[in-house]
């Protein structure tokens, strides 16, 4: 497996102990539904938060932030779509949140950033 990939996966276990002991209990790792895909799907507070990660090494030359800022926006507000048409998630309120892990001299820094955007409100493919 490529380093990155590995990186990845471990970025995505770090955010997933963190959001734990946030209080969070993780529902979904990895979600899919055809071409749809979300990282983390977690529950607190009667909110639905779904999660994406971006981990990157400090060799990487653009943001973490960035990188999640682009398309993904509307790619994860399909796939949430997807997943609220799917599953009866009662009175929960959606969310959306980014985590970015950033691998820099042998630790990772991570940051939350909660409500990181409202899905567009144009029609999802």
């Amino acid at each position: 497996m490529a380093r990155h990939n590995e990186l990845g996966i471990e970025g995505e276990e770090i955010a997933c102990h963190y959001l734990e002991e946030k209080g969070y209990v993780i529902l979904e790792r990895n979600w899919r539904s055809g071409k749809h895909e979300i990282d983390i799907v977690v529950s607190k507070d009667k909110e639905l938060v779904f999660v994406e990660v971006k981990t990157r090494s400090e060799a990487y030359t653009k943001e973490a932030i960035e990188a999640a800022y682009s398309r993904k926006i509307n790619f994860l507000a399909a796939a949430a779509n997807h997943y609220l048409q799917g599953h009866d998630t009662g009175n929960m309120q959606p969310r959306f949140d980014f985590i970015t892990i950033v691998y820099s001299n042998g630790h990772f820094n991570l940051e939350h950033m909660e409500d990181a955007f409202f899905p567009p409100l144009r029609g999802y493919r």
